[in-house]
């Protein structure tokens, strides 16, 4: 109880750090979801088009003008070729069709005559070329077929009417489960964050010589002293944890009571337990205080930013996250990442979410491990 008992009086005085990395938390989750909250809705756009017609008024080919019009926003343009290259590479128009002369009655005598276009190369240039074949592949095999140009218009517009409906069949809430996995991320540089300043600041009150000695001349062997440190820092860390646990049950709201959350939630679990262990660990080997800001910025800030708790992995390049690999907070976000795409539950699709806990429990038993030699060797030479 003399351990625990000097623990608390201690953590006492740290409260204001806590406080200040709840309130960081607090904000970017609060931040997060107000952001989220514009869904984002696909609009189909239109690609800028000139039309240069050279033919006579064919039927087909006006049809064909009609179809490009329809799907399309037409520019006007002066009609010379430098007006045309300037508009071209100022993107003032995206694609540029050129129809020959005599272009309606070559194709319906199957010659199968060619039109040139100029493009910016963009997708939305890409748009146009797509629209532009897709009439053309259309036409041509109808052409095979009917030898009315009524007949041929008629039924080239019947086919391009038709739509195509997509339906999401899919019930995954990716919209609320980004807004966990960014909360649980940020989470990490927090939990993190808070536990290595805290424990370091403790253990260093510890380590002064004074109290020390006074250890190291008590009946209480090192490892049964290491133990109740351990467990002291483990109730403060779980009691941290718990207040960012119930702080996602009130950002985010429902889907912390799916399957979804549970996992979110016992994932956290896991790395807290992880960084006691990586504080417990610099505890053990940093007795100076001034220096803990310092060791603070480098573990709890550098795990961050490389893991993808402020910056999304998939934005990061692969030689930062081939780094990140040697570090437990990469498995943590990983599993958050995979967690918010996983629509269907079950010990097979969890394989990589399991993995991923495993490698973090064995950083922490690493940890551990280290630990003790270090308390041990360190008592030796006391």
């Amino acid at each position: 109880m003399t351990v625990f008992k000097a623990f608390f009086k201690v953590l006492n005085k740290c409260k204001v750090v806590v406080i200040t990395y709840t309130i960081f938390l607090i904000f970017f989750g609060a931040f997060n979801m107000q952001t989220s909250d514009n869904s984002v809705n696909f609009v189909a756009s239109k690609p800028d088009i000139l039309i240069i017609n050279q033919d006579s008024n064919e039927k087909i080919t006006k049809n064909l003008l009609e179809y490009m019009k329809k799907n399309s926003n037409i520019v006007n343009i002066k009609n010379d070729e430098q007006s045309i290259n300037d508009a071209l590479f100022y993107r003032d128009v995206n694609y540029i069709i050129y129809v020959p002369k005599n272009y309606g009655k070559d194709f319906l005598d199957g010659k199968n005559p060619k039109i040139q276009i100029k493009s910016t190369g963009d997708y939305q240039s890409s748009l146009a070329d797509m629209l532009l074949n897709r009439y053309i592949n259309v036409a041509n095999t109808y052409l095979k077929q009917i030898q009315s140009e009524d007949d041929l218009i008629n039924k080239i517009n019947e086919t391009l009417e038709k739509q195509t409906y997509v339906e999401i069949t899919s019930k995954l809430d990716t919209d609320h489960l980004s807004k966990v996995a960014f909360f649980y991320n940020f989470s990490s540089y927090s939990i993190l964050a808070g536990c290595v300043y805290v424990i370091c600041l403790i253990l260093s009150t510890f380590n002064i010589e004074k109290i020390k000695k006074r250890t190291i001349i008590s009946s209480m062997n090192y490892k049964e002293h290491n133990l109740k440190l351990f467990l002291a820092n483990c109730l403060f860390a779980f009691s941290l944890w718990i207040i960012y646990v119930l702080l996602s049950f009130v950002l985010i709201g429902n889907i912390m009571f799916t399957i979804h959350g549970i996992i979110y939630i016992i994932n956290s679990f896991i790395f807290t337990i992880c960084a006691v262990a990586i504080a417990f660990l610099i505890g053990n080997l940093v007795t100076n205080k001034n220096t803990i800001n310092g060791i603070v910025n480098v573990v709890a800030l550098g795990s961050s930013f490389l893991c993808g708790a402020f910056v999304p992995m998939e934005w990061l390049p692969n030689t930062v996250l081939k780094i990140a690999h040697i570090l437990p907070s990469y498995y943590y976000i990983k599993n958050n990442e995979i967690l918010k795409t996983l629509e269907i539950l079950n010990l097979k699709t969890l394989e990589p979410v399991f993995f991923n806990i495993l490698i973090i429990l064995i950083f922490t038993f690493m940890f551990i491990i280290i630990t003790n030699i270090v308390a041990k060797r360190k008592r030796k030479v006391g």
